[in-house]
């Protein structure tokens, strides 16, 4: 995974023969097919393996101020961005970016969704997962693609913020709540 990490990250693509990732891991060609099916499944497990070793303890932290999460995230990609940028204009994007939004899915509860929704039902929380992760990941992809370097994460990180913010805000009030 380290290998396939460092290849796309130094070459600026994912269109990498296999037999080059093989010989970057020093495994053979066989082993990359029977484990990942294809060059698409090993650099996708490659994103995902990095995300949960790197990012992920970071920020499960439940008692981690939201910004402080979101700062870590932003820092998390842009440290990595040769990597995520050819990983999500290449063959594999669809199917990288299902896998992450998936993974940081993970990360918004029912609980966390009826504390500023109210009551929903386990369909609807999943929806509103997927539908919140997707946005944000979209967010993060755009900046991650078009946004010239350097990146700052500071600025990803308010930016986020502020529409996590306008969501709540919004719903707390159309509930009656403060304004």
């Amino acid at each position: 995974m380290d290998a396939a990490v460092r290849l796309v990250s130094e070459r600026g693509t994912t269109a990498l023969p296999v037999a080059d990732l093989s010989d970057a891991a020093d495994v053979s060609r066989q082993l990359v097919y029977l484990q990942f099916g294809d060059r698409d499944g090993l650099l996708v497990a490659a994103a995902s393996d990095l995300v949960e070793r790197e990012l992920m303890p970071e920020i499960r932290d439940d008692d981690a101020p939201p910004y402080t999460r979101m700062l870590a995230t932003a820092r998390h990609f842009a440290r990595h961005r040769p990597f995520y940028r050819a990983l999500l204009t290449g063959s594999c994007a669809f199917a990288a970016s299902r896998t992450l939004n998936s993974l940081f899915a993970s990360l918004v509860t029912a609980t966390g969704l009826r504390e500023v929704y109210g009551d929903l039902d386990e369909a609807t929380a999943r929806d509103l997962a997927s539908l919140i992760t997707g946005g944000i990941g979209a967010i993060v992809n755009e900046w991650l693609v078009e946004v010239d370097d350097p990146l700052d994460p500071e600025a990803l990180a308010r930016r986020l913020s502020r529409v996590s913010a306008m969501i709540a805000s919004r719903c707390l009030c159309s509930k009656g709540g403060p304004r």
